[in-house]
């Protein structure tokens, strides 16, 4: 048996229209505090809104992301998602980096293979 110490978080789910993005903000710092590696994936046109720089609205999140950069959380946003809505790097909230597609599909083929915990919402 593999010894879970990485944890890939998808987010690809409407930021304000579902509890995924609090789901996964409060997966990243349970893991983190664990002591387990975590990387939030951005991803889908809906998803990397989560990493978009001023946001506005009810649940605008900016705290929270900040909270789980400062714990040491990585986000990645997908390159092609971003393009896709005509969102720029320089629209995302610091800390948050900007990935081709094409690395997004292979992390989730190497935390497979290595038997670590990939969740998406």
């Amino acid at each position: 048996m593999v010894k879970v110490t990485k944890v890939l978080l998808l987010l690809k789910n409407m930021i304000y229209e579902s509890t995924s993005p609090l789901e996964i903000i409060r997966f990243a710092k349970y893991y983190k505090n664990k002591g387990l590696e975590v990387l939030v994936v951005l991803w889908g046109p809906m998803g990397i809104l989560l990493g978009k720089r001023g946001k506005v609205g009810r649940n605008r999140y900016e705290e929270e992301m900040i909270e789980c950069i400062d714990l040491g959380i990585n986000f990645i946003c997908c390159h092609l998602a971003a393009r896709i809505i005509g969102m720029d790097k320089s629209e995302l909230m610091d800390g948050v980096d900007m990935v081709p597609s094409n690395e997004v599909a292979e992390l989730i083929l190497q935390y497979q293979e290595e038997g670590q915990l990939v969740i998406s919402l």
